[in-house]
């Protein structure tokens, strides 16, 4: 066989691996699935959320914080604001305040993703934020201050391992696990990454005593949240579609137990306390969100899964929208019958659920 003819079966395998990559890729991006609508009842938009609220979580006493302005590397920036860090009253749904920042911090530089509230037994409440200032990867800690709407910032923490963190779940003042999600941080590498299927994500957790990888094998670790009584982790792996259930060791390891297919690309994890229920806002149909196009625009959808240490978990599909209300919903937290759900650059929602 002449080298032309070599080189000629070489380049056509490669394009028929080239091929069959990227038909698996449009099949885990669910980029042939359509949206049916699927609203709640009396649902409106929160005023003064224009740039995103890709991250929402809720206290127990009812102020629910809010991440929005986020400017993720390597995807479009769909602006140039600062991020910004606010506080809804709920369940009312009124009063959205802008927390101020107080301290040694950049705030011209913010840009906020997926965020957690720990409450120290003194009563002291932190705020834990992941921050992609000029595009990299760290982890900020504030104080809330409610008296003053302030956060008072204490302190950034980077490390190699903390190089694509997209969610934090705080287990301690300076303590907290935090997901990866994605292997390289070159954005032709992270394409790469993907198309060959590698599963090279990862959860981390981080101590002032010790950094380490404590799970591994995830393909897009996303939303990370920890269960009411403190004895597991549940991980959003987006494009495997799954929530991962993980048992917490005592040397704060992780074990796998189990993995509940949600058929969605879900993004962050709320766990309601009373329940133990997960709520997740997810993104439908993921080539819409690469490709942005404001004439077909990404839809929304808030999963629920319930009873998920059983053997019989409950998924259900509680919100879907096409695009034509809520674009790319990001997160969805209960309270008190009502539910908010954002999104990852443009509005957020407040609705009744029943």
């Amino acid at each position: 066989m002449g080298k032309l003819m070599v080189l000629s079966v070489l380049v056509v395998a490669v394009a028929v691996l080239i091929g069959k990559r990227f038909i698996a890729l449009r099949n885990t991006m669910l980029v042939s699935r359509e949206v049916t609508q699927n609203h709640l009842p009396n649902c409106e938009l929160i005023k003064g959320i224009e740039i995103g609220a890709e991250d929402i979580t809720v206290l127990e006493d009812g102020p629910a914080f809010i991440s929005s302005g986020l400017k993720y590397p390597g995807m479009p920036r769909y602006t140039d604001a600062p991020g910004k860090i606010y506080v809804l009253n709920l369940p009312s749904g009124a009063d959205l305040t802008e927390l101020h920042i107080k301290g040694d911090f950049d705030t011209a530089s913010f840009a906020p993703h997926g965020i957690y509230i720990y409450i120290d037994d003194d009563g002291s409440r932190y705020l834990f934020v992941v921050n992609h200032p000029h595009e990299n990867s760290q982890v900020e800690i504030f104080q809330y201050i409610e008296e003053e709407s302030t956060l008072v910032h204490m302190k950034t923490i980077k490390h190699e391992l903390l190089h694509n963190v997209n969610d934090i779940v705080a287990v301690g003042v300076e303590n907290f696990y935090a997901t990866n999600d994605h292997y390289f941080t070159i954005g032709p590498l992270k394409v790469l990454e993907t198309l060959l299927y590698l599963y090279w994500c990862d959860v981390v957790y981080y101590s002032p005593e010790a950094v380490r990888v404590v799970a591994e094998g995830f393909f897009g670790a996303n939303g990370i949240n920890i269960s009411p009584d403190k004895k597991h982790l549940y991980v959003s792996d987006l494009l495997n579609h799954r929530i991962v259930v993980l048992n917490i060791q005592k040397d704060n390891k992780l074990s796998r137990v189990k993995e509940v297919d949600v058929g969605s690309l879900c993004d962050n994890i709320e766990v309601e306390s009373k329940t133990g229920d997960l709520w997740m806002g997810c993104h439908p149909n993921g080539g819409k969100i690469l490709l942005h196009d404001p004439n077909d625009p990404p839809g929304s959808e808030v999963i629920r899964i319930q009873k998920i240490h059983s053997d019989e978990p409950v998924v259900t599909q509680v919100y879907s929208d096409n695009g034509s209300v809520l674009i790319a919903s990001s997160v969805a937290t209960p309270y008190k019958g009502k539910l908010l759900i954002g999104s990852v650059y443009q509005k957020a929602l407040i609705c009744d659920l029943e």
